[in-house]
């Protein structure tokens, strides 16, 4: 099967550096715009038409939060390129959505990337969304690829003037943005924890012909899983080693939090792997196991008969001159003994727990 996004990213070959080309899944409907705008005491939130507004009505003495749903309109992105003074290179990163966790300082601006993942309905698949953001002086800019996200809640605390985020700048806000997509990471590994102890179960009480093929689906999400979250540590940690004026020196204790969130969630995604994996050698070993017990059972059954079947064919042989033969009891002896056997080996059998 030929992977469409492999397909998708072969088309920059031999492209210049910065040329923008938006690879993902293809999208039609319209882009949304969003905007927050904050300082301690006053809070502006609406839906904007034209991106050009937002940089005029930006106010450098709050912090001001756009948000757009959709990149995949290219004279979009690269109006709002223009706008903010973003370098080709980094446009270019925020069209890829298969671009790994980064975090990159130009001149004035960080950009930073990630994944935001889920679980889709039927609650067995993951479902990774690439999520970018631009930090300025007084500014952030975050691009997502379609609507719906796990921001809610960093809204509602800035509705509500909730904790410390209104008196802080730009730069907590996307601390604030980042940690709500790692602490998302906690509910997708708890279903994938849940998805391991259901399988478990079936392997030990009733595995089938699709147990296989379910614990290797599981493996293979969370080989996607980690890829997902791996580079976000070297990303955070690039944050806290670059000397910048965009990070406040306080706000560096939250963000070195969230790094520590992230190595707990590599650490869980990791032994979640080995678990999967010890799935694997628990069905062949069941599977091996079950084999076995009914290799005995035929063999017990094969072994009570060998001696009654050697009565059964001694006593089949057309000799004339057999006293059995002609014996009034003949018969009745024969199949004495042959129970008295089949009893014999019985209790023999569960003497030695084969039975």
């Amino acid at each position: 099967m030929v992977n469409k996004d492999s397909v998708q990213i072969s088309k920059k070959t031999g492209l210049p550096p910065g040329t923008l080309l938006h690879i993902g899944k293809k999208r039609t409907e319209k882009v949304k715009f969003t905007y927050l705008s904050y300082d301690e005491s006053q809070f502006e939130e609406s839906e904007i038409q034209e991106v050009e507004s937002f940089l005029v009505d930006a106010n450098p003495s709050k912090v001001n939060w756009l948000n757009v749903d959709g990149i995949h309109q290219l004279e979009l992105i690269e109006k709002i390129g223009k706008l903010y003074n973003i370098h080709a290179l980094t446009l270019e990163d925020i069209l890829n959505t298969q671009h790994r966790p980064k975090a990159e300082y130009q001149e004035k601006q960080l950009f930073f990337t990630l994944k935001m993942l889920g679980i889709n309905q039927a609650g067995k698949k993951l479902i990774s969304e690439q999520v970018s953001f631009v930090l300025g002086e007084n500014y952030l800019l975050s691009f997502q690829e379609h609507q719906g996200d796990v921001f809610e809640q960093v809204r509602e605390r800035i509705r509500l003037s909730k904790g410390r985020i209104r008196k802080k700048k730009s730069d907590y806000l996307l601390y604030a943005l980042i940690d709500a997509v790692v602490d998302n990471y906690y509910l997708v590994i708890e279903r994938f924890s849940d998805l391991i102890e259901k399988l478990e179960e079936k392997v030990l009480v009733s595995p089938d012909e699709n147990t296989l093929r379910e614990i290797q689906s599981l493996k293979k999400q969370l080989s996607k899983l980690r890829r997902s979250v791996f580079p976000l540590r070297e990303a955070i940690s690039s944050i806290l080693k670059e000397e910048s004026d965009l990070i406040d020196d306080e706000n560096e204790k939250y963000i070195r939090d969230v790094y520590d969130h992230t190595i707990h969630i590599i650490e869980s995604i990791e032994s979640e792997r080995d678990l999967v994996s010890g799935l694997k050698d628990l069905y062949m070993s069941e599977l091996s196991n079950r084999m076995n017990n009914v290799m005995k059972v035929l063999t017990i059954i094969a072994t009570i008969f060998i001696p009654l079947t050697f009565i059964a064919g001694i006593y089949g042989m057309n000799f004339k001159y057999m006293p059995e033969l002609e014996w009034k009891y003949g018969y009745i002896t024969v199949w004495a003994v042959m129970i008295f056997l089949l009893i014999l080996m019985l209790i023999y059998f569960r003497r030695k727990k084969w039975l």
